[in-house]
């Protein structure tokens, strides 16, 4: 059973996940990642990607799975921006 925790964390993933949906949307139909930042994408991947490790280490589902889908997501802004220069 999951416990109170994790079931916050997996709110609060779900919702700072989703977050990046509508921008990676938008330059997914726009084409132009003009405004987007790659040295703050980069930094951002980094930083998700050590996060997802953490939460490997300490075995949790919502930092895992948050970070996993976060990362992937950044990852497309990231393809895009060098895409779309």
């Amino acid at each position: 059973m999951i416990d109170s925790n994790e079931i916050i964390g997996l709110t609060a993933g779900v919702l700072t996940t989703a977050a990046f949906v509508p921008q990676v949307y938008k330059t997914w139909k726009s084409k132009s990642a003009e405004s987007l930042s790659l040295t703050m994408y980069l930094v951002f991947f980094v930083g998700i990607i050590l996060w997802l490790i953490y939460g490997i280490h300490i075995k949790s589902l919502a930092m895992i799975f948050a970070n996993a889908v976060t990362g992937f997501l950044t990852l497309l802004l990231i393809f895009f921006k060098l895409r779309y220069k």
